[in-house]
């Protein structure tokens, strides 16, 4: 039987990829063919199965990759071809989208289809501005409007006597470049000069801008401000309640907003520290300069380690890739966290404490310091001459560890379970973030993180000028010996941490 293929018309929201909805999400987990325009946040089709193919239809202003009855023959061909599609679209499909065109065009074909409603720019843009569409007592209605509509037109199909007259909010979609022309109509109707306006640009985004304006003097002030698209227009009383609804941009709920933060960390990692920093309103640029690789031995002396593990007092875990590493070699033997039971076990760091605990690991010793100095006062006294002590870390690292354990009479093993190697992919692109100034802050989670962006930039030069965070005093040392002077040192030595000595600085 051939297989039937199906076209999902899905919104992707106004830009915020939270804003994605859960069956957004879970059709592009499945898709095999994803056709996607212009996204304010492409981290949506980090969804999207690697072996899916993707296809940019996009358009922008005077710009366009494909022109409409194109993207709707070619979503009818690979319907006919038995694939599953996701056609993408900013917004909702059917709030000037276009994609009631495409569904008559895949109906024509015989090509079945599915509407997925997005969250329409039009009601989320303003929310995020603070500005409710509707509101009791102020507003009882609403309009949304194209703000593309040729000027010179001598019909026009837009109902301005009606819109000025009875409608409470009005939302002007796509409408910078008109703003003239729909103040002009508007005022032309009726409508008070001295109605309260706002102009919201990269609305739901951490970059957001919004300006309050009135219907007579929002084209100077757009003029002034050189506020460019893409932006909406919003008219009515509600624009007022953003002196009180405002919340998305305000330095009490979102201290980090405006702010652009790259990130360093391996790709595996790098989400974590992403998400909190979004939470607080910053836009996260993440850049990773370090991968995470298997050891230059290929795990010899973890399974070697491994083989004697019932001989071993103390196992001492430095980090959640170490933990995760180990685990996996454990696994590999057909061994679980059982293994562990006859040794005592150390973490430094909450995180790799926590690490442990999704194994089922309980860690006897978390000191409160979360370094190698932290773990060697915890174990005063615990540790006694002739003891086997297994470390399972990173290839490189620091020896006063082992080194201090060793004198005092203990056997140590270091077992190598990973390493960390310079990645390279996007060293190009974060050059000429730099380079244009739009990184407002980096963020050093270890010492090869320092190390491996110094290595990918070619030198400290292009970190010139740009204020950098460190985890803890190791990573700052390390950052200082290679020149960089850290305005930031976390007092605490977690990522949780490192985000608070952020906000402190924003105080």
């Amino acid at each position: 039987m051939e297989k039937q293929g199906i076209v999902y018309l899905v919104g992707a929201g106004p830009g915020d990829p939270g804003l994605l909805t859960c069956k957004a999400k879970s059709l592009l987990e499945r898709a095999e063919v994803v056709v996607y325009d212009y996204l304010a946040d492409e981290r949506i089709l980090s969804f999207v199965p690697k072996a899916a193919e993707l296809i940019y239809v996009g358009k922008s202003a005077g710009r366009h990759t494909m022109k409409q009855d194109e993207i709707s023959r070619l979503l009818a061909k690979l319907g006919k071809e038995g694939k599953r599609i996701v056609r993408l679209k900013g917004g909702d499909p059917f709030v000037f989208g276009r994609g009631g065109e495409e569904a008559l065009t895949l109906l024509e074909a015989g090509v079945p289809f599915e509407i997925v409603p997005g969250v329409t720019s039009a009601i989320a843009v303003p929310a995020y501005a603070g500005i409710p569409v509707t509101h009791r007592g102020i507003a009882a209605s609403f309009a949304v409007i194209t703000g593309h509509e040729d000027p010179t037109k001598n019909d026009s199909s837009i109902h301005w006597d009606k819109l000025a007259g009875a409608v409470d909010t009005l939302v002007f979609l796509m409408g910078v470049e008109n703003l003239p022309n729909i103040t002009e109509k508007l005022m032309e109707h009726g409508k008070s000069p001295d109605t309260p306006a706002a102009l919201i640009r990269w609305g739901t985004r951490p970059y957001q801008e919004t300006l309050e304006t009135t219907l007579r003097t929002v084209v100077e002030d757009v003029r002034r401000a050189e506020l460019k698209p893409p932006a909406i227009f919003i008219v009515g009383e509600v624009a007022k309640l953003r002196k009180e609804l405002r919340w998305f941009d305000d330095a009490k709920t979102h201290p980090l907003f405006g702010k652009r933060v790259l990130v360093t960390r391996a790709r595996a990692q790098a989400s974590a520290l992403s998400a909190k920093l979004e939470a607080l309103g910053a836009e996260t640029v993440e850049t990773p300069v370090i991968k995470i690789v298997p050891p230059s031995d290929g795990y010899e002396k973890v399974r070697m380690a491994i083989r004697r593990i019932a001989g071993y007092a103390w196992i001492i875990f430095t980090s959640t890739n170490g933990v995760h590493a180990f685990m996996e070699r454990l696994e590999e033997k057909e061994l679980d966290s059982r293994a562990l039971a006859s040794a005592q076990i150390a973490a430094i760091g909450e995180s790799t404490a926590n690490a442990l605990k999704a194994y089922g690991i309980k860690a006897d010793i978390v000191p409160r310091e979360f370094r190698a100095e932290g773990i060697l006062d915890a174990l005063q006294g615990q540790v006694h001459e002739g003891q086997c002590i297994l470390i399972p870390r990173a290839e490189e690292a620091r020896e006063i560890l082992p080194e201090k354990l060793r004198a005092l009479g203990a056997v140590v093993d270091v077992a190598p379970v990973y390493k960390t190697v310079t990645e390279t992919e996007g060293s190009e692109a974060l050059r000429d973030e730099l380079a244009a100034g739009r990184i407002d802050l980096i963020t050093f989670t270890s010492s090869s993180t320092v190390k491996n962006l110094v290595r990918v930039l070619g030198g400290i030069e292009p970190l010139k000028g740009v204020k950098t965070a460190a985890i803890g005093p190791v990573t700052a040392d390390t950052a200082r010996s290679l020149g960089i002077e850290p305005d930031i040192t976390a007092e605490t030595y977690t990522t949780d941490g490192l985000v608070e000595a952020i906000v402190k600085v924003q105080d």
